[in-house]
């Protein structure tokens, strides 16, 4: 025993520090996708950070794949110009520290400024990057309308703080543009805006033209598309856990992700350089474990703090609104925007499609008169979409069917007064502008 108490005082004595092993191994294979190196499959775990030089910096990458002989690494980095035999080592978890000042600044995915505006401050706590959504039964229930300032939107597929929406779209139809009238809301008292994967062309635009005054109270994450698939994968992660930062400051914050769909192309990339087989239209089944991980993390927080109202952007590939990433996501959002290419080429912004739209929520917005009128001109709209063949081949006689002879003179002015320019000033307050155009 007395043995036995020297070498546990003996251990008492050293810093904890000091117990931190430097586990490294060598680099053994070098392709397009991915870097193969033997020696680290003992001390790490699936996730893990690991550093390296390529003689100007330390680069990055996470350990996606471990074998009894080797681990795969996905670097952060486009190009490493990496030889074998480059040691790699593994390094701590990557974490995020927001701070109140980040309002007004332009960061990556790893959390760092590029808006050459100087250092972020740093806050008190690290944030990781995989942070666990709140307890259901201790969330918050929604109750509060948000006003995007969007009058179709407001009128007919109207938002709750809280809420996770979806705007489902082809490429060209203006997501991006319906996204940026709704960041414009003063509904919120932060924005936060992940831009994933797109042009890199558009990230001023968005800052300096669509967001303006707006940017002093938005934290802008950037990740265009000639960035790494793992910084594409990172980015909507940073932008949640800056989100859920201020979320637990008490504030209501509007998360703004353009596009969702360029993070599930991200992680369909990452899993097949890790061996991964595509099951569902080239997609591997992690991608659909990992977007309900990551949009879960959105809505209403604990009782007692905020909430953050998330409203991402899906990209339809091929305008098929049954393809995987957007049948999926479509289930774990409480609601829809669809925006239809059709109506678009008639010049009719937002292109909103009206009957195809919904909001899970919607019912928590509207009063009792509000939900009859507009049950009452979706039902016009629907009669005046599927008689337009038959009318514009004349088979139809004014005074036949009232109320199809109604909805012909009244949607018509409904089109016009729900068309709105991205420069024309926010709605507020729809039904009553509504009211006043018909």
């Amino acid at each position: 025993m007395h043995h036995l108490e020297r070498l546990q005082k003996l251990t008492r004595s050293i810093p904890a520090d000091a117990w931190d092993i430097d586990i490294s191994g060598t680099l053994s294979e070098v392709t397009a996708n991915y870097l193969r190196v033997k020696g680290l499959s003992s001390g790490v775990s699936l996730g893990d950070q690991v550093s390296f030089s390529n003689g100007r910096e330390t680069c990055f990458g996470e350990i996606i794949k471990i074998d009894a002989e080797s681990v795969i690494v996905k670097p952060y980095a486009t190009r490493n110009d990496l030889g074998l035999g480059t040691k790699i080592k593994r390094s701590g978890d990557l974490s995020l520290r927001p701070d109140a000042s980040w309002k007004g600044r332009v960061i990556n995915a790893m959390g760092k400024p590029v808006d050459g505006k100087g250092a972020l401050g740093r806050g008190e706590e690290d944030i990781p990057f995989n942070q666990s959504p709140p307890p259901a039964i201790n969330r918050a229930r929604v109750t509060k309308h948000a006003r995007t300032g969007v009058r179709v939107l407001d009128i007919f597929t109207p938002m709750m703080h809280g809420q996770r929406l979806g705007i489902f779209a082809g490429s060209g139809v203006g997501k991006s543009t319906t996204l940026s009238m709704i960041a414009r809301s003063n509904s919120f008292d932060t924005v936060v805006i992940g831009l994933i994967g797109e042009r890199g062309r558009e990230v001023r635009e968005f800052i300096e033209d669509t967001l303006g005054e707006q940017m002093g109270k938005s934290v802008v994450v950037v990740a265009t598309g000639d960035e790494s698939a793992m910084m594409r994968r990172l980015a909507p992660k940073t932008a949640v856990s800056v989100a859920e930062y201020y979320r637990d400051r008490g504030d209501s914050v509007l998360l703004v992700l353009d596009s969702i769909t360029r993070y599930a192309h991200a992680l369909r990339d990452v899993a097949l350089a890790a061996g991964e087989p595509a099951v569902s239209r080239g997609y591997p089944p992690s991608v659909f474990t990992e977007l309900p991980a990551l949009l879960e993390r959105t809505g209403p927080g604990v009782e007692g703090s905020g909430m953050i109202t998330a409203v991402i952007s899906v990209l339809v590939d091929g305008d098929d609104h049954n393809d995987p990433v957007a049948d999926n996501i479509r289930g774990l959002l409480d609601g829809h925007i669809v925006l239809d290419r059709h109506i678009a080429e008639d010049g009719r912004y937002p292109a909103v499609n009206i009957l195809s739209s919904v909001s899970r929520l919607a019912q928590h917005a509207w009063s009792p008169q509000e939900r009859e009128l507009v049950l009452k001109l979706r039902s016009m709209v629907a009669k005046f979409e599927d008689t337009k063949d038959l009318r514009m081949m004349g088979g139809y006689k004014q005074g036949v069917e009232p109320f199809l002879d109604q909805a012909i003179e009244l949607v018509p002015k409904l089109y016009n007064a729900l068309s709105q320019s991205s420069t024309a000033p926010s709605s507020t307050d729809a039904f009553t502008e509504l009211a006043q155009m018909l």
